[in-house]
């Protein structure tokens, strides 16, 4: 498999150490797949922070979201009911569960590189009945603007696409779950296309159909309709299980670049490339055939979740690419490409 990242030499550039619990009681288990965007003449990430109780002998505890706050639920181990064969998913007398629960929060840096906590943001917590198991995977667009948040709300009804909006990142207009379950991995279009909104999103099928990447156009950014399947995983491929769309595209010459993440069968994730018509981002005009970032540090091959690499934002500074990315589900890390070699490398159809 082909890999043209140049890593961060100081990657992890954050770890679950770096940053404190939101609730006594809690730990961080993990930091994932940041949302990226520059505000204040910084570069900020809005990182997914997973957090659990921390676990005793014996004993599975999980954190989920009431409207009282935080309630903490354990299991046996040894309970018969309980199914536990996944890190990140339990299932619990036919009834599924999320071992942490996640919530979304701020770091910016100067520099790119080192990041830290700044005083004043609030933390973005899930809310409601579709938000009880967390919100997590935070795509920012920056329309007109404004900023547009789309992020993955998980509930027991299921897992769809939540929208906020902000102008300042002190203060948010919620405007609830846009596509209703089962999708997520959905990033806007950061300008208009012919004076619509255009947006990437993956349903989910445990049947008919599969994991694919969809596009969708809208009037206002909050009504989503005329739906289209533009990018499909490939029988033994890198990508051969699912695919989902990374952070929003990137506007080139010679059409729209997305950076998409792959996996095999093996749960294996990497990252990609294809490229959409510039008027007409539903005609795909096309992809990598190989990955153009596959997991090899020991960072991404051992951690929560290991041999993952998974990317929801970077910054873009001429040729260079800066993806922010999230390694074996623990890590956050950092890797720049040049935008022309990813556009050599793509095969078109």
């Amino acid at each position: 498999m082909a890999d043209i990242a140049q890593r961060f030499i100081q990657n992890p550039i954050l770890c679950p150490k770096d940053l404190v619990p939101s609730t006594a009681g809690l730990e961080i288990a993990c930091l994932l797949n940041p949302g990226v965007f520059t505000f204040q003449n910084k570069i900020w990430l809005l990182v997914r922070v997973a957090e659990r109780p921390v676990q005793k002998q014996g004993l599975i505890s999980f954190p989920v979201l009431k409207k009282n706050g935080i309630e903490i639920i354990e299991i046996e181990e040894a309970d018969p009911a309980l199914v536990d064969n996944d890190p990140r998913v339990i299932n619990y007398r036919g009834a599924d569960y999320l071992t942490t629960l996640s919530h979304l929060r701020l770091v910016c840096s100067d520099d790119g590189v080192h990041f830290y906590q700044p005083a004043g943001y609030p933390l973005l917590q899930g809310e409601g009945e579709d938000e009880t198991f967390g919100i997590e995977d935070c795509r920012v667009s920056l329309i007109d603007k404004t900023y547009y948040l789309t992020f993955t709300s998980v509930s027991a009804h299921g897992v769809g696409v939540g929208l906020r909006t902000t102008k300042d990142w002190k203060s948010f207009e919620k405007h609830g779950m846009i596509i209703p379950p089962h999708n997520k991995d959905c990033a806007m279009f950061e300008e208009r296309i012919n004076g619509k909104f255009y947006a990437l999103h993956r349903p989910s099928s445990v049947a008919l159909g599969g994991n694919y990447i969809w596009l969708a156009e809208s009037p206002d950014g909050i009504h989503w309709g005329k739906h289209r399947c533009i990018i499909k995983t490939r029988p033994n491929h890198w990508d051969s299980a699912r695919v989902g769309a990374g952070a929003p595209p990137i506007k080139t010459a010679e059409g729209w670049l997305e950076i998409y993440h792959g996996a095999n069968g093996k749960h294996q994730y990497c990252l990609g490339a294809f490229l959409m018509d510039l008027n007409d981002p539903s005609k795909v005009l096309a992809r990598t055939e190989e990955p153009i970032m596959v997991p090899t540090e020991d960072y991404e091959l051992h951690g929560f979740f290991g041999e993952v690499v998974f990317t929801n934002g970077h910054i873009i500074n001429g040729d260079e690419l800066t993806i922010y990315y999230g390694a074996a589900d623990e890590f956050v890390c950092g890797a720049k490409f040049s935008v022309k070699e990813i556009l050599s490398a793509q095969k078109y159809f």
